[in-house]
């Protein structure tokens, strides 16, 4: 067993020489080694049109933000983290935080739990509670852009407006949809530089075509990732080669995306920003005295109401949160098939897609793919129309039947349930152990934690639950570990009082 500031491999870490143009942004990363040689490499966000102006301070703050979000994952292997660019107070603080936050969150669920990219011995370090978990001093300079400065401004946004991190993910189609009737959407696709671009090309293709809203920056982050990998001397060097459903070390991800969005948003005057995220991302966990929020927190309801704070103290009027935090995953798929059934073909829930004549299709052997054809069938709905085959989906059920899936047990048992009762998988000793009925699977869930009511702005709720009304069968409230059902009115959209923050002391 080794300790945790074994983990320190390199003195000093920079994310410097930052340049803005009109369309792009770029920083170098460099690694300072042992032997005070140097390894580089570029991070570049690029846009179709104009979103900087490296004269204006506001610009360069927010390129200087962007820049740095990959290096947050990186806090336990440097003795030094050095940011060269514009920041003031508030990005310092979110920055410390966020480093320190996703620290905890790395050493627990990629080193004190089983990782298959580890190499020995610094897959046995030893789990100890400390205070703080960052190994890395943090240092702000600014050797470029001394003569700005940097005043906050609190600027006005149209809160019709909607910025949307897009996928081909069933989240952010469904999230389009809603949208699309409630107010004006805006997806924004972070082209990103790898073969996770390959599960939004379906959707991104046809929201080009009929949305004149939508926006594919570019971004190198997974070239930056992969590279930061391979200096890793505790990685395996075939790291590239091992099939797995997680990465090596990264957790901070969501983030890189979600500030390549921030131009978007800032340049249009948009008041929300929306992450397709359910209602199962938001969990903490304890290990050995460890808090920890299970490496979900950048989709969890504390990463958005984080990064609301933040945007509100920079004066930026801006509100970030998931429109969906009360569905699970069940429920969003019945949504958006039923709802938006054009939509729901450009759906891509694979990380092994591949291109077969101009468009992406799934690979059908996954554990995503069984779990999406498993869900399709409960609704009865065909997983055709999104791309699977017939022997696909044959191969799916059958998986089903000795296999199990990535979702809390509850949505897991309910949706096994379902399956064995429509005879559409074989009963076995698997499935039987699996399948239980939880009705709550198929209902709106309310709780403070993971789905509360104020984490939505109070203008866009009645339209939406009115929607959601439609197909959810009810509501409930987690009360004393315990669901409770209550009358959800469809027509009045009779909200009740005792789901709102302001009341929760009193239940």
């Amino acid at each position: 067993m080794i300790d945790i500031r074994s983990l320190v491999v390199f003195p000093l870490l920079r994310v410097h020489n930052l340049s803005v143009e009109p369309k792009r942004v770029k920083a170098v990363y460099t690694i300072v080694k042992n032997d005070e040689s140097e390894e580089k490499n570029e991070l570049i966000y690029s846009y179709d049109n104009t979103y900087f102006d490296r004269k204006n301070p506001e610009d360069v703050n927010l390129a200087s933000m962007m820049v740095v979000q990959v290096a947050l994952n990186y806090g336990l292997f440097f003795e030094s983290i050095e940011f060269d660019g514009l920041f003031d107070q508030t990005d310092k603080r979110f920055l410390l935080d966020m480093l320190e936050n996703t620290s905890r969150e790395i050493l627990v669920n990629k080193f004190l739990t089983k990782n298959e990219f580890l190499k020995p011995p610094f897959d046995a370090i030893t789990s100890e509670k400390i205070d703080h978990y960052t190994a890395a001093k943090l240092n702000f300079t600014n050797t470029q852009f001394y003569h700005l400065e940097l005043k906050k401004r609190k600027s006005e946004t149209d809160k019709s407006q909607y910025a949307i991190l897009s996928s081909g993910g069933k989240d952010s189609l469904l999230t389009y949809g809603l949208i699309k009737e409630i107010g004006e959407p805006h997806p924004v696709f972070i082209n990103e530089s790898g073969r996770h671009w390959f599960t939004a090309v379906n959707a991104f293709k046809y929201f080009q075509k009929t949305e004149p809203n939508t926006v594919k920056p570019w971004c190198n982050s997974d070239r930056i990732f992969n590279w930061m990998v391979r200096q890793m001397p505790f990685i395996k060097e075939n790291f590239q080669n091992i099939r797995a459903d997680i990465y090596p070390i990264r957790l901070w991800t969501v983030a890189v995306f979600l500030f390549g969005v921030l131009p978007v948003a800032r340049k249009r005057n948009i008041g929300n920003i929306l992450i397709g995220n359910e209602y199962d991302t938001t969990l903490k966990g304890n290990h050995n005295g460890i808090t920890h929020y299970k490496g979900l927190y950048d989709q969890s309801a504390y990463f958005d109401n984080a990064l609301s704070r933040y945007y509100h103290k920079k004066g930026w009027n801006i509100y970030q949160y998931s429109i969906l935090r009360s569905l699970g995953e069940l429920l969003i798929l019945k949504v958006l098939v039923k709802r938006y059934p054009e939509l729901q073909k450009q759906q891509v829930s694979c990380h092994a897609a591949h291109e077969h004549h101009g468009r992406m299709l799934p690979c059908g052997n996954c554990e995503k793919c069984r779990r999406i054809v498993g869900m399709l069938k409960a609704l009865d709905e065909d997983p055709k129309r999104c791309g699977y085959s017939d022997e696909q989906i044959e191969k799916g059920l059958d998986a089903l039947t000795k296999q199990s899936i990535k979702q809390l047990g509850s949505d897991a048992a309910q949706l096994f349930h379902i399956l064995l009762n429509k005879k559409l998988i074989d009963e076995n000793e698997h499935t039987l152990k699996l399948a239980k009925e939880h009705p709550e699977i198929v209902q709106l869930r309310f709780d403070r934690e993971r789905s509360h009511l104020d984490d939505i702005p109070k203008y866009i709720r009645e339209p939406l639950f009115r929607i959601f009304a439609q197909y959810s069968e009810g509501a409930v409230q987690l009360k004393d570990r315990k669901w409770h059902t209550f009358v959800f009115d469809e027509e009045q959209l009779n909200i009740p009082y005792f789901l709102t923050k302001e009341n929760e002391n009193n239940n």
